[in-house]
């Protein structure tokens, strides 16, 4: 009688393909091929160091299976396999031998998904991995402007590429891999490094075969260098795209809370711009709360300010400002508390965060004490918020 047993797994929908949990598995049981991230259960050992660092959660996924997936299953697979059917009797698998965390496991596998993000009932449906590893697009540059000071010690910059006729289908919320020439040190070529896309799904200008890019170099950066340094006319080598459930719902009635620091406005750029095609007419269903360090650092200040406050509320937090006390995102949110509890409860309220990893506990704080002075527990309304598409956090 085979004892069932846990299995660590990737979803590929999910997954943005960013390497960054393999690099971080001290152990190597985590790979890739030109297509998927695999996790080989041979040599996985629940250590749990990948979790945090996995900007989608697309890495905390699991099966309770009789044989475990081989690595050659997942790397055909398109999409994770549902959960084995396994008896729920002494006789047919004995059961009995699963551990207490096991049997929790099983009994949430069968539930479904449970606390996994999901993207907006509303939102379109997007293309995941159109090219690879194997098969990179290539797109030329179409131009590259910075965009903070000339003065500030952080390099901004905005890239725009084209595709020609190339498809290259792709929504707000996505990413894309460039790949940086050359090879590492141990003399590999270099994996793709994620960015997000900063245009609308019709282009940096509408109806061009383009997209945006918000790129910030990075000291040793082999990749954001590598961009931060594009001449126009150059050719990059593009993967992706990637990421199926940070997207725009299509319902007009949706109010987005949108918060973010630095490059994490990148996609908040593409879901403003594609509101201002679709609706330019709309009011009060766009909130953005954006940090920075000062407003010269500020990716799109100047474009942001001629965004009519009707159209998207604006909250600009400054962390070093000289003329003013230090302010986060978080602040700006407890000063518009009454109209963050009116999201909280509406159930047509969004809240997306992007930016920085270290964000996030601040932003949790804030949205739980706002939470709690309405009478809700924030814990599960996120957790409800999530599962109707309505949560998402993408940091890094």
């Amino acid at each position: 009688m085979t004892k069932p047993l846990k299995q660590h797994l990737i979803d590929p929908e999910i997954c943005i393909r960013c390497y960054t949990c393999e690099m971080t598995c001290a152990l190597g049981a985590i790979e890739h091929d030109d297509n998927n991230v695999v996790v080989d259960a041979s040599k996985c050992n629940f250590c749990m160091d990948c979790i945090p660092v996995c900007p989608t959660g697309s890495i905390d996924e699991w099966r309770v299976v009789t044989d475990p997936y081989s690595v050659e299953d997942q790397f055909g697979w398109d999409e994770l396999p549902d959960q084995q059917e396994i008896g729920e009797t002494e006789a047919d698998t004995g059961l009995e031998a699963i551990d207490e965390t096991m049997a929790a496991l099983l009994a949430e596998a069968h539930k479904g998904a449970g606390g996994k993000a999901k993207a907006p009932a509303s939102a379109s449906k997007p293309t995941i991995n159109m090219y690879n590893l194997g098969k990179p697009a290539q797109a030329t540059v179409q131009g590259n402007y910075r965009l903070t000071d000339e003065t500030s010690d952080s390099d901004v910059r905005h890239i725009i590429l084209n595709f020609a006729n190339l498809p290259f289908p792709v929504l707000e919320g996505q990413s894309i891999g460039i790949i940086p020439p050359g090879t590492d040190a141990d003399g590999k070529p270099h994996l793709p490094r994620l960015y997000s896309v900063s245009s609308p799904r019709d282009g940096e200008r509408a109806n061009f075969n383009n997209l945006s890019l918000t790129v910030k170099r990075e000291d040793r950066g082999v990749c954001s260098n590598y961009i931060c340094d594009l001449k126009q006319g150059d050719t990059v080598q593009v993967t992706g795209p990637f990421g199926a459930t940070f997207l725009l719902p299509s319902d007009p009635d949706a109010h987005l809370l949108m918060i973010c620091t630095g490059t994490g406005s990148a996609p908040f750029r593409g879901f403003t711009m594609r509101r201002q095609r679709e609706n330019p007419s709309l009011t009060g269903s766009l909130t953005l709360a954006f940090g920075a360090r000062r407003q010269g650092e500020l990716p799109y200040f100047g474009p942001l300010k001629k965004v009519p406050e009707s159209f998207m509320k604006k909250l600009f937090a400054f962390s070093r400002r000289e003329d003013g006390p230090k302010q986060y995102v978080q602040d700006k949110l407890r000063e518009e508390a009454a109209q963050v509890a009116t999201l909280l409860q509406d159930p047509g309220g969004y809240i997306y965060i992007c930016g920085l990893k270290a964000m996030e506990q601040g932003v949790e704080e804030a949205l739980s004490d706002i939470a709690r002075s309405v009478g809700l527990d924030w814990t599960s309304l996120r957790d409800t918020m999530r599962e109707d598409g309505r949560y998402h956090v993408e940091t890094y």
